[in-house]
């Protein structure tokens, strides 16, 4: 090898072959490649549609939306209001592996309990719906917790865009074959396109409890004090200690700042996430065109996560993290443009770009920036932003639709919030 090569691969950390043979490091990121479906399959692709056209059949069409957004706030307000309290928990009990695997039984068992509810049970598949997202969100608590027991602190950047790679592309391998399932139903030997969509979901909790295997297997569990109070004490310590870190959080002037900058810019990101098919049936595409553009972010966004985070590890988070936000205001910008189909595939290819390296790098830095010792705590409070954003898009994007009577217009007020997550990132100062 030569002089600079040699260079090179010091400053990117292990080479990638090295850590795909470090069986703890591919186990927790195999993780991602389980749970994922979930959020393919389920939260972004059938779950929607399927909710509105089979299970609500007899409610309106705006009874069926106020539903199903009630559902999505429920999960959503009781995660983030847990969040903190569960990741303090963890650290305390050495619990993160187990509740982990409780929270994946949970989600996983209750995604493939909607292959049972009937056709009109509108309100059985609501509250499955909403065990599975708490199973979800509760779940990706603990597994990012488990980062810093996985990886050193030069190489979290890479594990992090391995999980999220991995993620793309086991979401999309499966959420491939469903698609395929629903297209073609009686090719799979099933009768119809329902059939198809609710034999799809019970695919997802076996995927999902499959691939948590490994993990629970071949990593540790990370050293914590251990303690032997009982679950009472332990809980409402735990919320006396997340009482505490809120309190004195401003005082790690980079992690504050860093919240506060994630909490902008992928508030953005999670809106585009949720608000694209909706935009793009507002400028009336075909759905099967949307349903192909968000195949494309999954397979685009697996690659990508791993080469952005080689990018950070060549030229910085810092820089890294600029470029993903840039890239997103620039989307931004040009969607508003969208004339005919092959525009929303261009700008999917664009946001799974930078999508998991957005979402990968700002784990990682996170990871960095925290006390190891109170991972689970600190994580928490992470995931709680994570779970309370997607306030403030959906929010510009209705009052400045409504002013404008332009869904165009409209979009184009996420630029706030890049604007305002790109200049307080400016101020973190970045691990070396």
């Amino acid at each position: 090898m030569s002089v600079l090569a040699d260079k090179q691969q010091r400053a990117l950390g292990r080479s990638w072959a090295s850590l795909l043979k470090d069986r703890q490091i591919l186990s927790w990121a195999l993780y991602d490649w389980g749970n994922s479906a979930f959020a393919t399959t389920v939260m972004a692709g059938f779950f929607p549609i399927f909710f509105k056209q089979y299970w609500s059949v007899g409610v309106s069409s705006v009874e069926s939306t106020a539903l199903l957004g009630t559902a999505n706030s429920i999960s959503s307000f009781a995660l983030g209001a847990l969040s903190p309290i569960l990741g303090a928990l963890a650290d305390r009990t050495r619990g993160r592996k187990k509740l982990l695997l409780f929270f994946t039984f949970i989600g996983a068992v209750s995604a493939s309990s909607l292959y049972f509810i009937e056709r009109g049970e509108w309100a059985w598949a609501a509250a499955f719906y909403v065990a599975s997202s708490i199973g979800f969100f509760g779940g990706q608590s603990f597994y990012d917790a488990l980062l810093p027991a996985v990886a050193k602190p030069k190489e979290m950047d890479q594990v992090s865009g391995l999980g999220y790679g991995l993620g793309y592309l086991g979401g999309g391998v499966l959420f491939a074959i469903n698609v395929a399932m629903t297209l073609k139903p009686t090719f799979f030997g099933l009768t119809d396109a329902a059939e198809a969509v609710r034999v799809s979901f019970f695919m997802v909790g076996i995927w999902w409890l499959l691939f948590s295997v490994p993990l629970m297997i071949n990593v540790k569990e990370p050293d914590s004090e251990g303690t032997s109070d009982t679950f009472f004490k332990m809980t409402t310590d735990a919320f006396k200690n997340v009482v505490t870190t809120f309190r004195h959080i401003r005082e790690v002037k980079n992690v504050f700042l860093f919240l506060i900058a994630y909490f902008f810019y992928i508030d953005g990101v999670n809106t585009i996430i949720k608000m694209a098919v909706d935009y793009g049936l507002a400028l009336g595409f075909e759905s099967s065109s949307l349903i192909t553009a968000l195949l494309l972010v999954q397979f685009v966004g697996f690659p990508a996560a791993i080469v952005f985070s080689a990018f950070a590890s060549k030229f910085g988070s810092r820089q890294a993290l600029s470029v993903a936000i840039g890239a997103y205001a620039a989307i931004t910008v040009l969607a508003t443009g969208l004339q005919v189909e092959w525009h929303f595939y261009a700008l999917a290819v664009a946001i799974g770009l930078v999508q998991g390296g957005i979402q990968a790098l700002s784990r990682s830095v996170y990871g960095q920036l925290i006390p190891q010792d109170r991972s689970g705590e600190f994580f928490g409070f992470y995931n709680m932003l994570g779970r309370f954003s997607s306030i403030l898009g959906p929010l510009l994007i209705a009052i400045t639709g409504l002013l404008s009577e332009s869904p165009r217009l409209a979009m184009l007020s996420l630029l706030l919030l890049f604007a305002a997550g790109y200049f307080t990132l400016r101020k973190v100062s970045f691990p070396k």
